[in-house]
Parts: structure tokens; C-alpha cells; sequence
């Protein structure tokens, strides 16, 4: 399979694995939300390319809002969603830095950022946005550690989310470096 398909093939299988999680809620949240738009910037050099990460969280985000609204009456607000955008930006931008000089420690620092990008960038909108957490220092870690006492800590969900991004980061890049390996042996087999 040509590089480019498998890129393709993995971006999308990301995205439909961030809606199956909601049929198990044990997964929910190891997504790799962060991991497709890296991945995509490290990978793909065409920025092009990275419109497909990038409209597949997009349009995975508007199906899970549907659903969340329909099942809990939750649903994102825009400017929440353009946030999330924004972190999938910020995580594109560590890629393109990553692919400069890809190695293995790059990666995984490079999945790492881009998880607490997202991590940190969410949970401050929802400590500014949210009228449970106090305007204060205190209001802040509350709101990135135990979050809500009627949900789980928001550690937990960190936590599943950097175990996503760095599980499809490793699997991106085994299957990316076998594809160009295959490549390289057809050309030199061609030639």
C-alpha cells in the first residue's frame, strides 16, 4: 500500500474509533484526537494533506456533539468547537517542527505536547466558561485535576487521552516506516 493511502486509511479509522468509543464507555476518551493532526503535519508533507486529519476530527466532533446532545443533553458550543480546532492547529504545528528532525524521542515528546495543548487548552476554556469553578488559582487546578464531582477527574480523562495519542502516534509511525520501507524495496527493485 502506497504511504499516502495507509496515512489516509489510519487518519480515518482514528475518527471512526473516536465515535465507537461512545458504545464503550470504558475507552472513552483514549482517542486519538490530538495523534491524527500530528501525526498528519510530521507525515504527509503536502499541506494539503493535512486538511484530512483535520476534517476528520472535524466532522467526528460534529457527529459526537449530535450524540452527546441527543443522549445527555451536552453539547459543545461553538466557540468550544473552535477551540478544539485550535488545539488541532497547535498540534500540526508541533508535527511540522517534529518532521524537521523525526526520531523516535521526538515523537513521543512531540505526541506529549500536543496532548497537553489539547488538555490544557480545554480544561482553561472550562474553568473561564464554566460558573462552578472559582475565578482564582485554586479554580484553575480544580478544573484541571478533579474537575466536576459528579464526573470522573480530569486527570482520567488526560490520561486517555495521552494513552491514545501516543498508542495511534507508535502505530502511525510503524505503519508509515513499513510502507516507505516497501516503497523504497519495489523502487530499487524497478530500477
Amino acid at each position: 500500500m502506497k504511504p499516502h493511502l495507509l496515512a489516509l486509511a489510519l487518519i480515518l479509522a482514528a475518527a471512526l474509533w473516536r465515535i465507537a468509543t461512545v458504545y464503550q464507555p470504558a475507552l472513552f476518551n483514549v482517542a486519538p484526537i490530538a495523534a491524527l493532526a500530528f501525526c498528519g503535519a510530521v507525515y504527509l508533507r503536502d499541506w494539503r494533506w493535512w486538511l484530512v486529519p483535520f476534517a476528520a476530527l472535524i466532522l467526528s466532533d460534529v457527529w459526537l456533539n449530535q450524540y452527546h446532545a441527543a443522549h445527555s443533553g451536552y453539547a459543545l458550543s461553538a466557540g468550544e468547537m473552535t477551540l478544539r480546532g485550535a488545539c488541532f492547529l497547535g498540534a500540526i504545528g508541533i508535527g511540522r517542527l517534529v518532521a524537521r528532525r523525526r526520531s523516535l524521542s521526538n515523537l513521543a515528546a512531540g505526541a506529549i505536547g500536543s496532548s497537553l495543548i489539547f488538555y490544557l487548552g480545554t480544561n482553561s476554556v472550562c474553568w473561564l466558561t464554566d460558573p462552578f469553578y472559582p475565578m482564582s488559582l485554586a479554580g484553575w487546578l480544580q478544573a484541571m485535576t478533579v474537575g466536576h464531582p459528579e464526573f470522573p477527574p480530569t486527570l482520567w480523562f488526560f490520561r486517555n487521552t495521552l494513552v491514545g495519542d501516543l498508542l495511534f502516534t507508535a502505530v502511525f509511525a510503524i505503519a508509515f516506516g513499513y510502507a516507505q520501507a516497501r516503497e523504497g524495496t519495489r523502487a530499487r527493485v524497478t530500477s
